[in-house]
C-alpha cells in the first residue's frame, strides 16, 4: 500500500454501555492521529449502523470494530485496536 493513503472512516452514532445514545466521535481520535502520523489522509464518514466503525482504503472495508471498544480520547498509541487497524491500513491493497 501506498505511505499516504486516503483512508475513510465510516462510523454511526454511538450508544454507551449503559444504552444511552452520544456522539462517538471523540472515541474516534486517537485511531485517526495513529493513520495521519503514518501519513495517510483521513476523512470521517457518518453512517446510520450503531456503534459501527470502518475502515475503507481503495474502495474495500479493511478493518470493522465497535466503536465502544476504542480507547475514548487520547493518541491511540497504547490501544490495541488502533495498532490492528494501522496494520490494516498498510497491508490494504
Amino acid at each position: 500500500m501506498p505511505r499516504h493513503a486516503q483512508v475513510t472512516v465510516r462510523h454511526g452514532p454511538a450508544r454507551s454501555r449503559r444504552g444511552a445514545p452520544r456522539n462517538g466521535v471523540w472515541r474516534l481520535r486517537g485511531l485517526r492521529a495513529v493513520l495521519e502520523a503514518d501519513g495517510h489522509e483521513v476523512t470521517l464518514e457518518e453512517i446510520p449502523d450503531w456503534n459501527t466503525v470502518e475502515l475503507i482504503v481503495n474502495g474495500e472495508i479493511v478493518f470493522r470494530c465497535d466503536i465502544n471498544d476504542l480507547d475514548f480520547g487520547g493518541d491511540g498509541k497504547l490501544d490495541p485496536l488502533c495498532e490492528e487497524a494501522r496494520k490494516a491500513v498498510l497491508n490494504a491493497y
